[in-house]
């Protein structure tokens, strides 16, 4: 995916705010052997950029005042606390042979289809929704899918059931391995582990 970027040499709060009245969003890119470097972004393009999952979790061309070339990976956005506006990003430079460590989302198949809720009518919920992985940059998946199909009632999924692609290894946390799936009978004798709201299966 690419985005559109300009070189900024106005920095601080007053040229921050008067980039953000004009429609431009201030951003900043670091990481790998050169400088920080401050660029602005149109708010329009951003702002829809942003709102896509694919966004978040895959490398993406910088076009820095119209030449393309530089890989970065998105690593936080700033929001307006209450109104619809993008007010700073942040990118790290990232390099084919160097490994990077971010955030994928998970995407749940099958639930439906499968004995906890086909034979016992049980809710799916998903505690948590994304994990942290480790690979190359050329390895980075988009999303991680898990399969449900054979879920049963009762049943619980943690982050290390997950099926990772060839070239990708979970950020260990020390012990850490919460829920991602947990198939809950209703009226109650289901695993009792994990929390979240309940959402019928996907």
């Amino acid at each position: 995916m690419k985005f559109n970027a300009t070189s900024r040499s106005n920095k601080g709060t007053s040229a921050s705010r008067r980039l953000r009245r004009a429609g431009r969003v201030p951003a900043i890119v670091y990481g790998g052997t050169a400088e920080p470097l401050s660029i602005e972004l149109d708010h329009n393009e951003i702002f829809h950029a942003v709102r896509k999952e694919e966004f978040h979790a895959s490398i993406l061309d910088m076009v820095l005042d119209g030449k393309g070339g530089e890989s970065v990976l998105l690593r936080a956005v700033q929001w307006h606390p209450y109104k619809p506006q993008v007010l700073h990003v942040d990118f790290q430079r990232v390099s084919k042979s160097e490994r990077i460590t971010t955030k994928v989302p998970l995407h749940f198949i099958n639930g439906d289809i499968s004995p906890a809720v086909k034979l016992h009518s049980a809710v799916i919920t998903h505690p948590t929704t994304e994990i942290e992985i480790t690979c190359l940059p050329g390895d980075l998946p988009q999303g991680i899918e898990v399969d449900l199909a054979e879920l049963a009632a009762g049943a619980v999924l943690h982050v290390s059931d997950v099926k990772l692609p060839e070239g990708v290894s979970l950020a260990t946390h020390g012990d850490v391995n919460p829920v991602i799936a947990n198939a809950q009978v209703k009226g109650g004798g289901a695993a009792a582990e994990g929390s979240g709201e309940e959402t019928p299966a996907e």
